[in-house]
């Protein structure tokens, strides 16, 4: 066991799936475990899109012409590539991100920055988070990623190379130019060719050179932008936020049971704890739902899912559940089917202050957002588990289960 390392302020990280599109191929190819593979185009002047760890040991790299990559591995196996498919794993991936934090900053399909410092007192530290996340991509998508976290985007995207394949790398806060010195300076953002040339010519090859340089003394020879840039990065600078363009466009939490269930009693708890986890996120959020979707997977992988589409937009667990318990009801599965996963989500999303209520004559519209909000406020600093419906007190534990976040955007 290795000591605990000290992520404190550390609330950026950055996630980098492993050779994405190789590895979503095989995972309808197990037979290729192992094995050099290239995924790209057939004609000889189609470049490489992604490979394989195996395939990247003869030197096949992506962007490479495909025609010196099949000379540099012929025993590679050449896969067309399937970009709806890689598109569609892509959409999950984020939606895992999202169930974490909304500060998601997509880079590309396989990667992107989270600023987690809102998720922590509910999900942990920055690394439990970044394990969490590790575990559902691996559980949902049957694919491995490599997190990188640090204090800000440039030392988390560092850190993410440097743990790759299928790892976990904090650079804590005060490490981070121990970390940076040794590194070549091409290791620095906006530091192509040329600009290594003319870095060498300086006398300057690794960032330890570019940081004791006098600032004065790089603009001089690299302009004032560029030397700037590159001097703030030498010394762990970076003060770019996540930003997140993204509206978010559903909300919600998914179950898969280690074993699966038939018992529609077992099937309403889960409908319950994913109803609170999803009003949760809503509340969170400062969100409401029109509407509620509930997600059934049969054993033999089968998914149906059913939805309702509310007269009213709610952030209540209550509320969610009722409906979500008649949409089980509805979908004849109710104790007939053994399901392996379980899903509630939450679409049609409005700011919460535009949610207005129908009310019945005397009754009261704040009872139960204001009773869902103290449980907030004591799930927040307890735990989770700390208050919970008398229905979720299991005496045989919660064995048998695995939360899986889910937020689409």
């Amino acid at each position: 066991m290795t000591e605990p390392v000290d992520d404190t302020g550390c609330h950026i990280l950055h996630v980098d799936m492993d050779a994405f599109y190789a590895s979503v191929e095989l995972r309808d190819r197990p037979d290729l475990a192992g094995l050099p593979v290239i995924v790209g185009g057939l004609s000889g002047r189609s470049v490489v899109l992604s490979a394989t760890y195996a395939a990247r040991a003869f030197g096949v790299r992506s962007a490479m012409p495909m025609s010196r990559a099949r000379r540099l591995c012929p025993q590679a196996t050449v896969i067309p590539p399937r970009h709806r498919l890689y598109g569609a794993v892509s959409k999950e991936v984020m939606g895992i991100f999202r169930a974490v934090t909304p500060l998601v900053e997509p880079i590309s399909l396989d990667e992107a920055f989270l600023d987690v410092s809102g998720a922590i007192r509910l999900f942990g530290s920055p690394s439990v988070i970044g394990h969490l996340i590790r575990a559902q991509v691996a559980e949902q998508q049957q694919i491995t990623c490599s997190v990188g976290i640090a204090a800000n985007k440039f030392l988390a995207k560092l850190a993410s190379v440097h743990c790759k394949p299928d790892g976990l790398l904090v650079i804590p806060v005060g490490q981070a130019m121990s970390f940076l010195s040794p590194l070549p300076v091409s290791a620095l953002w906006g530091v192509g060719e040329k600009t290594r040339q003319a870095l060498a010519r300086l006398g300057l090859r690794t960032v330890a050179d570019i940081a004791a340089a006098p600032l004065a003394a790089l603009e001089r020879d690299l302009g004032p932008a560029t030397a700037t840039h590159l001097h703030a990065l030498a010394h762990g600078r970076d003060a770019r936020p996540v930003e997140s363009s993204v509206r978010d466009k559903s909300v919600g939490a998914e179950e898969t049971f280690e074993v699966d269930i038939s018992d529609a009693a077992t099937v309403r708890r889960e409908l319950l704890r994913l109803s609170r986890r999803t009003a949760r996120a809503l509340r969170t959020g400062g969100l409401a739902a029109r509407t509620i979707t509930i997600k059934l997977r049969k054993s033999d992988f089968t998914t149906i899912t059913r939805a309702k589409t509310l007269p009213e937009p709610t952030g209540e667990t209550q509320q969610i559940y009722a409906t979500a318990c008649a949409l089980y009801a509805a979908s004849g599965l109710s104790g007939q089917v053994s399901l392996r996963l379980v899903g509630v989500r939450a679409a049609g999303l409005v700011p919460a202050a535009d949610a207005a209520t129908q009310l019945a004559l005397g009754e009261r519209s704040t009872a139960w957002r204001d009773a869902e909000s103290a449980l907030d406020r004591i799930t927040g600093r307890f735990g989770q588990d700390a208050v919970r419906p008398a229905a979720l007190i299991d005496p045989r534990g919660r064995a048998g289960t695995r939360a899986e976040l889910g937020r689409e955007s």
